[in-house]
């Protein structure tokens, strides 16, 4: 089984007469050709040299336009997220792609939105959608054939919190089935007066999603860098992601401006994936839960003068300097 950003699809194997394998989609299969997608290209081979072929049952069937543009080919290596070359689409394609990747968050102390990294149930949410909060409850929306049913998950671990960065790494433990998720960008291709799209559960509105642009990339605040967009972030927004025209995630939407319109801001995606990387220093400790770093006071000053005003050296300076050094 493999999976495309956004939907799980079963892999067939083509066995070549070398004794070769050839992982992916069969698109068409006749006595004179096979045609394999692979994501990130078609291959086309001769019947001849296809020694057999073991078909994969897929998981969700993509349908009509879906089905026969591929959406990427993804990148893992290891990693609990995962990258893809998308291609670009409209909002109304994307959402249908990667809305079932979103989540809502809840804690005893309040209620926000999340998004899926991995199929095994990795997620990423703020840190102060649940700061201080060990019971975590994850509501994930599956999209069957009657619409979208809600399922519930409760045995969520904290596996690593960055205050200062605002973000949270989760992991929902019951998982019976692999989830949708959607793929991480890169912060390179995010240029001012790009279309996005953010999706969430503002004030408990599941699912809802706001467009807008690129209103700067790099918004510095209170000594963070954010992108400031123009698409809506409310209360319950928190956690979510912030699409673009890809599909890729270039942001966690954090905080917004409510009697200001227009003046959100989101986490750059260059700063989720460090801290997913470097995990093991931020990871959470259950019995050391204030692991926040105290700076210390430097000592005061010994002279309670002012200090002299200060000038540029000059060139007699630096004689005299050499001078008392002979």
């Amino acid at each position: 089984m493999f999976f495309l950003c956004g939907r799980a699809l079963g892999a067939d194997r083509v066995v070549l007469k070398g004794g070769a394998e050839i992982k992916g989609a069969i698109l068409k299969s006749d006595a004179r050709m096979v045609v394999v997608d692979l994501g990130a290209e078609i291959v086309r081979l001769k019947r001849s040299d296809v020694a057999r072929i073991l078909k994969g049952a897929a998981t969700t069937k993509p349908s009509g336009a879906e089905a026969r543009r591929p959406l990427g080919k993804i990148a893992s290596r290891g990693r609990i997220y995962r990258t893809a070359d998308l291609k670009p689409g409209t909002i109304e394609a994307k959402t249908k792609a990667f809305e079932q990747a979103v989540v809502m968050v809840n804690s005893p102390g309040g209620q926000g939105s999340g998004f899926l990294i991995s199929p095994d149930g990795y997620l990423i949410t703020n840190y102060h959608v649940i700061a201080g909060e060990t019971r975590i409850k994850i509501t994930v929306f599956r999209k069957g054939d009657r619409g979208f049913g809600q399922e519930h998950y409760k045995k969520v671990r904290i596996v690593a919190l960055n205050p200062f960065a605002d973000l949270a790494l989760l992991k929902i433990e019951e998982a019976e089935k692999p989830f949708v998720y959607a793929c991480l960008g890169d912060i390179e291709d995010v240029t001012v007066g790009r279309q996005v799209f953010a999706i969430g559960n503002p004030m408990g509105l599941t699912r809802t999603v706001s467009q807008g642009i690129v209103s700067t990339r790099n918004r510095n605040f209170r000594g963070q860098i954010y992108i400031q967009t123009t698409a809506d972030i409310n209360p319950g927004n928190s956690g979510g992601p912030l699409f673009n025209l890809k599909g890729e995630i270039i942001g966690v939407t954090s905080m917004g401006y409510i009697y200001l319109g227009g003046l959100n801001f989101a986490i750059p995606v260059d700063v989720v994936k460090r801290f997913i990387k470097n995990r093991e220093a931020f990871a959470y400790d259950e019995d050391n839960p204030n692991s926040g770093v105290r700076y210390l006071q430097p000592a005061g000053r010994i002279n309670p003068k002012n200090p002299p005003a200060g000038r540029i050296p000059t060139l007699e300076d630096n004689d005299a300097k050499n001078e008392s050094a002979k």
